[in-house]
C-alpha cells in the first residue's frame, strides 16, 4: 500500500504544453467553431480541420459526449442534497426563460480540484487550461465489475493497457470504464448501498493512482462512478494521492464504452467560479 498522502509540487509542464499548446492553437484558429452540436452520449462526425504536428485535430472523425445531464433525480453522494431547479423567468410573463439551480459542486459529471481534499492547493478555476485538452486512455474493467462491484483499477490493469497500446503518452488523462454509467437512470443501483451500510461501486486503487502520479505523466484520472475511490473505501487515499499532486479528477463520466481505449483526445469544460473545489463539467472525447 502506498503512503496515504503524497504532496508534491506541480511538475514542469514543458513537454505537455508543447503537445497540448499546438492543439489549443488549432482550436483557437477555428476548429471549435466547426464542431457540430453533439447529442448527449451520441457520437457525431467532426468536420476535418487543421491540426498540430503533435496532436493532429484533423485526424479525429468523431466527437463523443462523456457527460450525463443533471436532473432533479441525478444520483448524488449520500448526504448531499438532490439538485433543485426553479423557473424564475418564463416566456408568458417575461418574454424569456431562465432557471435558478441549486446543487452541490460535486454533482453529476463533475471535476474534483486539488483544493477539494488538500488545503492550500489549486481551486478548479486556477488550474491551467492546457490540462483540459489531453490524450485519453480508457482502462476497461467492466467485465470484472459486472460480477464484483468492489472492483478497482489496479497497477496490473495499467501495465496491461500499456502492454497492448504502448506507453501512456505524456500529459495523458486516464479514465476507468466499469460499465457503471448504464445505471445512471436507477439512482439506487448507481449508488449501490449494501446491507452492510457501505457503498459498492468501482474506483481506482491507491496503488494504481500512485503509479500514475509518480511514474507516469498524467493530468488527471476519471471514473464513471460517484467517486475516484471505490465505494467501500474507508478512507479517500486515491483522492489525496491524485489531488495532493496537483492533478484533477472527473467523476460520473458517461459513455466511456463508446470511445476507443487509446488514441483519443479528451476536452474538459471545467468549472470557473470563485474558490471552486470542483463543479459540473462538460466532457467530450475526440477519436
Amino acid at each position: 500500500m502506498c503512503s496515504p498522502q503524497i504532496i508534491e509540487a506541480v511538475r514542469g509542464e514543458v513537454s505537455r504544453r508543447r503537445a497540448l499548446g499546438l492543439a489549443g492553437a488549432a482550436v483557437a484558429a477555428g476548429f471549435a467553431s466547426r464542431l457540430p452540436g453533439a447529442a448527449a452520449q451520441t457520437a457525431t462526425p467532426v468536420a476535418a480541420g487543421g491540426g498540430g504536428a503533435t496532436i493532429a485535430l484533423g485526424s479525429y472523425t468523431q466527437v463523443q459526449d462523456l457527460t450525463h445531464t443533471i436532473t432533479p433525480e441525478t444520483p448524488v453522494f449520500p448526504g448531499y442534497p438532490q439538485p433543485e431547479f426553479e423557473t424564475v423567468r418564463n416566456f408568458d410573463e417575461h418574454g424569456f426563460y431562465a432557471q435558478m439551480l441549486s446543487y452541490v459542486e460535486h454533482t453529476g459529471t463533475h471535476m474534483d480540484a486539488p483544493a477539494h481534499f488538500v488545503e492550500g492547493l489549486a481551486f478548479a478555476n486556477e488550474l491551467p487550461v492546457a490540462q483540459f485538452l489531453a490524450p485519453l486512455a480508457v482502462i476497461d474493467i467492466s467485465e470484472r465489475a459486472a460480477s464484483d462491484p468492489d472492483a478497482q483499477v489496479m497497477p496490473d490493469d495499467v501495465l496491461a493497457w500499456e502492454s497492448e497500446h504502448g506507453a501512456l503518452p505524456a500529459g495523458v488523462f486516464v479514465a476507468m470504464n466499469s460499465g457503471w454509467a448504464a445505471r445512471i437512470d436507477d439512482p439506487e443501483a448507481f449508488i449501490n448501498m449494501g446491507d452492510d451500510d457501505a457503498l459498492h461501486f468501482p474506483g481506482f486503487h491507491p496503488d494504481a493512482t500512485a503509479l500514475l502520479v509518480e511514474e507516469r505523466d498524467v493530468v488527471g484520472i476519471g471514473v464513471d462512478t460517484l467517486s475516484l475511490d471505490y465505494g467501500a473505501a474507508t478512507s479517500f487515499d486515491t483522492h489525496v494521492i491524485l489531488l495532493g499532486a496537483g492533478k484533477y479528477g472527473l467523476e460520473g463520466l458517461a459513455a466511456l464504452d463508446a470511445v476507443p481505449a487509446a488514441g483519443g483526445l479528451v476536452i474538459v469544460g471545467g468549472p470557473k467560479f470563485q474558490n471552486a473545489s470542483g463543479g459540473p463539467s462538460r466532457v467530450m472525447a475526440l477519436y
